[in-house]
């Protein structure tokens, strides 16, 4: 398949998992505790990685990454999936999803920052006019909403994600998406323990339909989204792989259409097709600062574009 393609491939695949994940979690939390729903996601996710981590005789990390590692699944995954599912006991997923969402933004500020990636003018009009879209559609949620405890711990998940994307970039130079995703989801589990008292008390007590989701959760929206996501980071800036995020809301608003007949209002419509003219102005008229990154290792090249999804 075409290398370009599978960019493509790689990005859909993310976002509509990532979409479907927000609808999952409100479900798994009508039978668990936002931090047993965490552990279980991701444990299954491990299991899961794991296995192809080893059927691909991947790499054990070098010692002298095994910080940047731990930060990376602290950050990405502890801290990110706490603050979310214990936002969204309180929010609604539809909500959730678009505060969530403002991650591009962050992303491409702390790339500024700290990748000294470069946006030009159109790439920074272009993540503006997907963020006002995303504003419109939050109109009939957000105006009912304060800056409630559970508003805030979706902007810190925010957050904590776009800085996973900065704190995994470098460690993609290196290590393979397969690694390099297995590496930050097990940290991140082993980061979970701590806080998990109880837990196999909790799934014990819960329906199976409602484990049965959240085994979902970790291993579609968990293990299969983070690979193809990490694989799509490898290859080109992370602020223009982030501006795709902005259609996650979509997304979740069409998954809630055909799973909890919600009809798609006004602002929704309008909106989204302010989202859609920024991802297409990102991919156009900003492309040329979003191009493939190039390896000075060609072997490095060979094994992650051979790598499969």
């Amino acid at each position: 398949m075409n290398k370009s393609w599978r960019i493509v491939m790689a990005i859909a695949t993310t976002l509509l998992l990532w979409a479907s994940a927000f609808v999952g979690i409100r479900a798994g939390l009508e039978a668990y505790s936002p931090i047993h729903l965490s552990l279980l996601r991701y444990a299954t996710a491990s299991v899961v990685l794991l296995l192809y981590f080893y059927k691909g005789k991947s790499r054990l990390p070098d010692k002298h990454d095994l910080p940047r590692i731990m930060l990376t699944g602290f950050v990405g995954i502890t801290v990110y999936n706490f603050a979310l599912n214990f936002g969204e006991v309180s929010v609604t997923a539809g909500a959730a999803s678009f505060i969530v969402n403002t991650v591009p933004i962050f992303t491409s500020i702390l790339a500024v920052l700290i990748l000294k990636e470069r946006l030009t003018y159109w790439g920074w009009s272009a993540i503006i006019l997907s963020f006002i879209g995303v504003a419109i559609i939050s109109l009939d949620d957000i105006r009912s909403l304060q800056l409630s405890k559970g508003v805030l711990l979706l902007l810190i998940a925010a957050l904590s994600q776009a800085t996973y994307f900065i704190l995994q970039k470098p460690l993609l130079q290196k290590y393979r998406p397969i690694e390099a995703t297995t590496y930050a989801i097990l940290a991140g589990t082993v980061c979970m323990l701590p806080f998990s008292q109880h837990f196999f008390e909790g799934i014990h007590n819960a329906p199976i339909a409602k484990t049965m989701v959240v085994i979902y959760l970790g291993i579609f929206p968990g293990a299969l989204a983070y690979l193809s996501w990490s694989f799509a980071l490898s290859k080109v800036q992370a602020s223009f792989v982030s501006s795709f995020l902005f259609l996650v809301p979509l997304l979740t608003l069409g998954i809630a259409w055909i799973w909890l007949s919600e009809i798609p209002t006004f602002y929704t419509w309008v909106g989204g097709a302010l989202i859609f003219a920024g991802v297409v102005c990102m991919n156009t008229l900003g492309k040329h600062k979003a191009i493939p990154e190039q390896r000075k290792d060609k072997k490095q090249e060979q094994l992650m574009l051979t790598d499969e999804l």
